[in-house]
């Protein structure tokens, strides 16, 4: 053999790190390659066990360099395959190959985060926008449990999201090592799926599974990752999504539609509520409204799915809602509720309900209904609007509706004339509105705020984003993130409390890394304002609600982006015009009137 052909065949000499100690085992230094070391071998600076280190580097000469991927390369790639663009979070020890496998490639992008919350609440609001699955990483320990809730959102809205979770090595699962909790255990109540990638051979397998459970059953999937699999070597094909992946569209029987249309032509005063499933449907929502000449309510979800200047619309239904929703409502003799699992009964009077639901757990789940229709809600509303015949509108019904309505735009136009000081909430989500184009994103927090823009807003094109069932504060910054990456030539903009935004505010740095320009419109009333509602309303005293604010707008300039303090109203027109004009990520920072709470409805009857 000549002495050419000697040196190209140079031995791959590869560091081996210990996941207990971080000891780095060079073997070019050492002069012996790890596996060729004793089974009985022990790190000498710890004592762990050969098992528990994981390969972390190669040397490898150019012309004969065979790279053969790793557990973590193949999970990205399959991810990559199946139409993951963006996986949120943060990196650490027990995630470090799946983050190196990110970085070696260009199909998804990797967004760090300031907190794994926001990582969590951006794949749920990622999923809601559209309609595509989300996907957050964490480390094990601290940073899987800080996705909890941002995890609990998208599994009570029914958004399809993926959580990767590092994990410490197999060897020491069981063993109470350092950031060690049972995952499967821990996320195991509120996922839809949840599984360890315990060999190498799984990780394709679970990857596609996990990804199709998320989807099917609308819900949070997770996959524990534990960090010495994800350095295992791994050939396996990635599998297509083409063969593995399909959709699913549900339509109920001819016989039960009719039975639908049978109802509606009997009715003399039908109103259809529209839920979060009508959100890709709005048009034939609309078509069908028009043709049985119905009201239309929606839930806070569907805000802004149908233009809320339509004659037909009467708002959001629900606490948060309009009166003249509440009055159709209970005025109707037939409701038609689509796209929802609407579960207040004291919202819904004891009418006959047509339930239209592409989850049939969610049919009369409730309360009792004459028809449930089981099926996605575009191609059951193609189906029904076909059957029902055309109905005049009943005048003594709609002049009710229209007198509650006219009061409402008048109260509507009272907010935006009010420049009482402090600035008042109604008139602040007037400006919202004056200055917000009409396809604008508008992800909304929780908290008193959500009230006023739910009731007084009214949307033309707008879309809105919101945490629905969990009902949980810090949710619109990340939401404004996400929507953002997603939707960039949009307008977004985040209305939030100083509650809320208080919690993830860190993030704000997010926007200014990744230059996405949310516009963040705060209420500033230095106290959580719901909740004194709230104790006002049951007769407790006021306690615990009060609480130190830093000036937004100079932290929004620290952190290298814009900031405006308003305190008076005639200021603030202005300076949402040049903030909403600007390219740059930007805090309004405008204090309002503490004591201006915003109505609740509690009940259909009401008015």
């Amino acid at each position: 053999m000549s002495l050419e052909t000697k040196n190209s065949l140079v031995i791959q000499m590869v560091k081996w790190k210990c996941t207990v100690c971080n000891y780095i085992y060079d073997e070019e230094k050492e002069g012996k390659k790890f596996k060729d070391l004793s089974p009985s071998w022990v790190c000498p600076v710890c004592g762990a066990p050969k098992s528990a280190f994981v390969r972390i580097g190669e040397k490898i000469p150019k012309k004969k360099a065979v790279t053969v991927p790793t557990v973590a390369e193949k999970i990205v790639e399959q991810l990559s395959a199946m139409g993951v663009r963006y996986i949120y979070g943060i990196p650490g020890d027990s995630n470090l190959p799946l983050v190196e496998a990110l970085s070696s490639q260009n199909e998804i992008k990797f967004v760090l985060t300031r907190h794994e919350e926001t990582a969590a609440f951006m794949a749920s609001a990622h999923a809601k926008l559209t309609d595509e699955i989300g996907v957050c990483l964490s480390i094990a320990g601290p940073g899987a449990t800080n996705l909890i809730t941002g995890l609990m959102d998208a599994a009570t809205d029914g958004a399809p999201v993926l959580a990767l979770t590092g994990q410490v090595p197999q060897v020491f699962l069981g063993s109470e090592s350092l950031q060690e909790i049972d995952q499967i255990e821990l996320f195991g109540p509120f996922t839809v799926f949840n599984e360890t990638v315990a060999r190498p051979a799984q990780a394709i397998g679970l990857t596609v599974l996990a990804v199709k459970n998320a989807y099917f059953k609308r819900g949070v999937a997770l996959l524990s990752l534990p960090t010495d699999v994800l350095a295992e070597e791994l050939e396996d094909e990635i599998w297509k999504p083409e063969e593995h992946l399909f959709k699913q569209i549900l339509t109920p029987t001819d016989e039960d539609v009719e039975k639908a249309a049978k109802l509606v032509d009997e009715s003399r005063r039908p109103i259809i509520l529209g839920g979060w499933g009508i959100r890709n449907c709005g048009k034939e929502i609309v078509e069908l409204a028009e043709r049985i000449s119905a009201p239309i309510a929606t839930t806070s979800r569907a805000k802004g799915v149908i233009p809320e200047t339509h004659d037909l619309a009467v708002g959001v239904l629900g606490s948060i809602g309009t009166r003249f929703a509440a009055k159709a409502m209970t005025k109707a003799d037939l409701v038609i509720v689509v796209g929802s699992g609407f579960r207040q009964r004291n919202l819904v009077p004891h009418l006959p309900i047509v339930q239209i639901d592409i989850d049939g757990v969610k049919l009369g789940k409730s309360f009792p209904i004459k028809v449930g229709l089981t099926g996605d809600a575009k191609a059951v509303l193609k189906k029904l609007i076909k059957k029902v015949s055309a109905k005049k509108p009943d005048k003594k019904y709609f002049d009710e509706i229209k007198k509650i309505k006219e009061e409402h735009l008048e109260e509507i136009r009272e907010d935006s004339e009010n420049m009482s000081v402090p600035i008042h909430p109604g008139y602040m989500i007037q400006a919202i509105k004056r200055h917000a184009e009409k396809n604008a994103i508008i992800c909304v927090d929780v908290g008193d705020h959500t009230y006023w823009f739910y009731k007084k807003y009214t949307c033309d094109g707008e879309k809105t984003l919101m945490s629905a069932n969990m009902a949980s504060m810090a949710f619109a910054l990340p939401a404004s993130l996400a929507a953002r990456i997603d939707l960039p030539n949009r307008q977004v903009i985040c209305v939030t409390g100083d509650g809320g935004f208080g919690m993830l505010m860190a993030d704000f740095t997010t926007a200014v890394y990744n230059r996405l320009p949310i516009k963040v419109v705060l209420f500033n009333d230095s106290k959580l304002k719901n909740i004194k509602k709230e104790q006002m309303m049951y007769g407790y005293k006021e306690f615990g609600t009060d609480f130190v604010n830093p000036n937004f707008a100079d932290f929004a300039k620290s952190c290298g982006g814009e900031g405006y303090r308003v305190e008076k109203p005639e200021e603030l027109d202005k300076v949402l015009e040049q903030v909403f004009k600007s390219d740059k990520p930007a805090i309004v920072d405008v204090v309002v009137d503490p004591d201006e709470m915003a109505p609740i409805i509690k009940v259909a009857a009401e008015d």
